[in-house]
């Protein structure tokens, strides 16, 4: 057994409270190293009569680790625990405890780990409804022209080739006009990029944070928007830019014009007067060096009282049902906890959604956000069906890597996007590939958390990065790829049809053992309801056979590309047949 690479600690997502009454207990190992791990819990107050031992489940898996779990219900709220590690190779055992290893179970548990007790207002809980949500993102300038009357004085004919700064005239109205649409394609949940004035197409440059920008529509439109999306069960989460401004935001307009005697001087990072730009780097902070964006010093109480104003307001006035916050990590730790408070005392159901494109452990432990932007998984999934760069085994270690990397109320939650008006659109990603797109869009769809898809994906909108991501929405039925339109519409279907898809619980049965071989199968459970995904994502024929040791019976849900599968009963076996970028997806009936 290498002891290097067993690894614990309390708390974060190792040992963390998943509910009032639950704790989950987690460790480390090298991969296929202990052939069984246990836990060893009770309450440090009673050890004696309430210490037991729980089996522990590999329930994710990396290239060099297996991550196991097991599921605590402490009888006082406490807890102490250790875990016993059996070696795979030899059957010899050990104790881990906070102080190292042992060989003996002691009877004092003083040197265990320790949970010391759920508070439950510690307990993080992310709001219910996001588990079952399919969010649906909107560029607003590029989506639908609703109102002429509202367009810009230079705006272009709808369609053309958009640029860093041309406008095509979207607006709110027209969002209004599309609902219907929206929701037949099954989705629940719109995230919107800023739609308060500012002067660029894409508004990150917020100039007046309480006003929609004029040529989106009015306050009172937004509204009736986020009205008549609640009509139809549908929630909205608008983007608030907190990170930065606009250059035309007043406060630094004012710093502007009257330098350090600015009573708005405190409100910016700045290292040198008068605010300048010398040789591209500008005198105060901005995002990424761009002068027209400076960042704004949320330790500044004033600059707080006016954002966390901000935030209120658009819940409370305006009805939406949580925030998008834009670079979201530059912006200092405790600034987040006291927005989290203030929009959960307006709102306790309020999404907080942070963008944050690394590991994220930091900003999601209850004091802050809900969840992130997914980018690892999004990484993953492109890596793997899109530039075909990784192996499915690869693949599946990626994905057990982030499973284990979050507790699982995060993970249930996750926002899971696979392109944005921030990246290429996932078409082009996969070179025009319109099966390997659906490849992946299936197991986006089919994966634990809150899947995102960018207007116009699912009927067939490509492009490259930006600004080329962000094209005008197409309407004209017979102009839009209403196969890929209907292959959409039903798996985010059968994603709201069964619990098992929007589950926690997911387990790799099979990946394709050769770098060329792109088979996946995974398992999608839910207590007895199991759905079973097998996918080829290369263009070479495959079969497989599968042990079926249960016996169980597997019917066909939906299927492309000429999967097939059969049921041998006697032989206790799921056979599958997998042409080259096809799937199918299968219901277990017992």
């Amino acid at each position: 057994m290498l002891l290097e690479a067993v690894y614990h600690r309390p708390k974060q997502n190792w040992s963390y409270a998943y509910d009032k009454q639950t704790v989950h207990l987690r460790i480390r190992t090298k991969k296929n190293d202990c052939i069984k791990v246990e836990a060893i819990a009770g309450d440090k107050y009673a050890w004696a009569f309430t210490m037991k031992s729980m089996e522990m489940r590999v329930f994710a898996q990396d290239s060099l680790y297996d991550y196991w779990e097991t599921t605590v219900v402490p009888p006082f709220r406490r807890l102490r625990y250790a875990f016993r590690l059996t070696d795979a190779s030899n059957g010899e055992q050990l104790i881990f405890i906070e102080s190292g290893f042992i060989k003996e179970l002691p009877e004092d548990p003083k040197n265990f780990f320790e949970y010391p007790f759920i508070n439950p207002v510690d307990v993080f809980e992310p709001p219910a409804w996001v588990k079952d949500a399919v969010f649906y993102q909107i560029f607003p300038e590029r989506f639908a022209n609703g109102d002429p009357s509202l367009n810009p004085a230079n705006v272009e004919k709808w369609g053309g080739k958009p640029t860093p700064s041309n406008f095509f005239g979207g607006d709110l109205q027209g969002v209004l006009d599309h609902l219907d649409y929206i929701a037949e394609l099954g989705v629940n949940a719109i995230y919107f990029t800023p739609v308060f004035e500012a002067t660029t197409n894409h508004k990150y440059d917020t100039h007046d944070y309480l006003k929609v920008d004029p040529h989106f529509g009015t306050n009172e439109k937004l509204k009736e928007l986020v009205a008549a999306c609640h009509e139809r069960g549908i929630r909205v989460l608008l983007d608030a830019v907190f990170n930065h401004s606009g250059r035309t935001f007043p406060p630094f307009v004012d710093a502007q014009k009257n330098g350090k005697d600015s009573k708005y001087a405190s409100w910016f990072h700045v290292r040198e007067w008068p605010l300048q730009v010398v040789d591209r780097v500008p005198s105060y902070e901005t995002f990424a060096f761009e002068p027209l964006m400076p960042k704004l010093n949320t330790e500044n109480p004033e600059v707080k009282e006016y954002l966390l104003q901000v935030a209120r307001y658009w819940i409370e006035e305006v009805g939406i049902d949580g925030w998008r916050l834009d670079v979201a990590n530059e912006v200092d730790h405790q600034f987040w906890r006291e927005f989290r408070q203030v929009v959960k005392g307006v709102n306790p159901e309020a999404y907080i959604l942070g963008e944050i494109w690394h590991d994220s452990i930091m900003w999601l432990q209850g004091d802050q956000f809900d969840a992130v932007m997914n980018y690892p998984f999004t990484n993953a999934v492109l890596d793997f069906f899109g530039h075909q760069t990784l192996s499915a085994q690869s693949f599946a270690d990626a994905i057990g890597k982030q499973l284990a990397a979050y507790p699982q109320q995060v993970t249930e939650t996750a926002f899971n996007l696979l392109d944005s008006h921030d990246t290429p659109r996932l078409l082009t990603i996969c070179e025009d590939n319109e099966a390997a797109m659906k490849l992946a869009a299936l197991f986006q769809l089919t994966y634990p958390g809150t899947p995102c898809i960018y207007y116009g994906d699912e009927i067939g909108l490509n492009g490259a990065g930006d600004p080329d991501c962000r094209k005008c929405m197409i309407w004209e039925s017979e102009k839009q790829n209403q196969e890929l339109l209907s292959f959409y519409k039903q798996v985010i279907a059968l994603r709201h049809s069964y619990k098992a898809l929007r589950s926690s619980d997911i387990s790799f049965l099979h990946t394709g053992a050769q770098e060329t071989d792109g088979t996946l199968v995974y398992e999608r459970r839910d207590g007895d309801e199991r759905l079973l995904i097998a996918l080829n994502a290369r263009k070479q024929a495959s079969k497989l056979e599968l042990a079926n040791s249960s016996g169980s019976s597997w019917t066909k849900l939906l299927t492309e590309g000429g999967a097939e599968h059969a049921n041998d009963q006697a032989a206790n076996a799921l056979s599958l047949s997998l042409p080259g970028f096809s799937f199918i997806v299968l219901k277990c009936e017992n």
